[in-house]
């Protein structure tokens, strides 16, 4: 084989290394990561098991009702304000 052949198979395995290294990169690598956040999600926009009287995604009868939570990014929970206050880790009475 000669070199220009040799250059030309070296390359073409380089750049097939780089594609698959690439396509293995998990696709929620960019995500953040998520954290429960009550008492900010508007009515009928709140994520699964809001509490009692609710049994799932959607629920929520009240804006920014305290049992009812949304996912926010980690460590925004508590920075978000609503008219009602800011959002809690944990439920909270509205």
């Amino acid at each position: 084989m000669n070199r220009n052949a040799s250059l030309a198979i070296a390359g073409i395995a380089l750049s097939a290394g780089i594609a698959a290294s690439l396509a293995a990169t998990p696709a929620d690598a960019a995500k953040p990561e998520m954290e429960k956040c009550y008492g900010v999600a508007k009515a009928g926009k709140n994520e699964c098991a809001a509490g009692p009287g609710t049994s799932c995604a959607g629920t929520a009868t009240r804006d920014y009702q305290g049992n009812a939570w949304k996912l926010v990014p980690k460590g925004s929970c508590v920075r978000t304000q609503t008219p009602k206050g800011p959002g809690s880790l944990t439920p909270i009475n509205r």
